[in-house]
């Protein structure tokens, strides 16, 4: 049976965690993952694309970037709960989170988020000097955008801007520089998220009207697959440019014709109206990023 809640009881967290940690690893959304591989995938992308020709990719750095995304997806999660406690439990979908539930207080929340925020700066301190400057410049999306539904339609574009700064750092974590190359990369993965997060948002859309927040599923309404179409044509473009300025090999491209393909399949079988099919199609973007990160890994090697 499908719940309306997005926690739900019974999974791994309650099978095998001790009963004072739950609540934390709630917080920190450990029990959906989907949301650290959207961050992380833009930062893997990046550093494949950043490897020397004929080359793999640096596996350490990719380590490292997988442990910041899980801590700071969790960190961002946090302060996203912190901030929306009074909102989310008015809403079915996040009224059994663990602040608004009362299951965490924020003082404990506070605490949490510390310990998150050090784990993050220890890892990004193990980077080079260009990553760490790139990162410490992302924070501030970080922290406002949980207040963005608040004033703008258009909430997703921030999330767009902090969620994919990897496609900056990444190449920064190889190479120890920014990259104009980057550039289109990162754009294409704000268009990428507006299209993902628009329809996770349908999910909320009645909700969001009643309590009085934003999103671009309410912005756009009826017209949102036409809008999405929009801007899943601007990533592909975007990415091929990005490609053609990276001078990466044939492969690239073929898994950029794939991730075409996907997000043609995503919007045209995307019943927004269905909150559980908009959940199914938002989770299929993670084989959308490891598609894409496959055939940039064999147009480096083989470029």
């Amino acid at each position: 049976m499908y719940s309306a809640s997005d926690i739900h009881s019974g999974d791994w967290i309650d099978r095998y965690m001790p009963a004072g940690w739950r609540p934390y690893l709630r917080l920190a959304r450990l029990d959906r993952p989907i949301g650290t591989w959207l961050l992380l995938l833009p930062c893997l992308w990046s550093i494949a694309m950043a490897a020397q020709p004929g080359a793999g990719p640096d596996i350490r750095a990719m380590v490292l970037v997988a442990i910041g995304a899980l801590v700071m997806r969790g960190a961002g999660c946090t302060i996203n709960d912190m901030a929306d406690r009074d909102i989310d439990i008015k809403v079915a979908r996040t009224a059994t989170r663990p602040l608004a539930s009362g299951a965490l207080t924020m003082t404990q929340a506070v605490i949490f988020l510390g310990l998150q925020l050090l784990i993050g700066l220890i890892v990004l301190l193990s980077l080079t000097k260009a990553a760490i400057w790139l990162g410490i410049a992302s924070l501030s999306l970080v922290v406002i955008y949980p207040f963005m539904k608040r004033i703008t339609w258009w909430p997703q574009v921030v999330l767009g801007l902090a969620f994919n700064w990897g496609a900056l750092l990444g190449w920064a974590a190889v190479r120890d520089e920014f990259s104009p190359v980057t550039i289109p990369f990162y754009l294409a993965g704000i268009c990428w998220t507006l299209v993902y997060d628009t329809i996770y948002a349908h999910q909320d859309k009645a909700d969001d009207l009643l309590v009085g927040v934003k999103s671009t599923a309410l912005r756009f309404g009826d017209d949102t697959k036409a809008w999405l179409a929009g801007f899943a044509a601007a990533m592909v473009l975007l990415i091929a440019i990005a490609f053609k300025a990276a001078q990466l090999g044939w492969p690239a491209y073929l898994g950029l014709l794939v991730v075409a393909g996907h997000l043609v399949w995503q919007l045209k079988n995307a019943d927004l109206d269905k909150p559980k099919d908009c959940l199914a199609k938002f989770k299929s973007n993670r084989d959308l990023g490891l598609l894409l990160l496959l055939g940039i890994i064999f147009g480096r090697w083989l470029g």
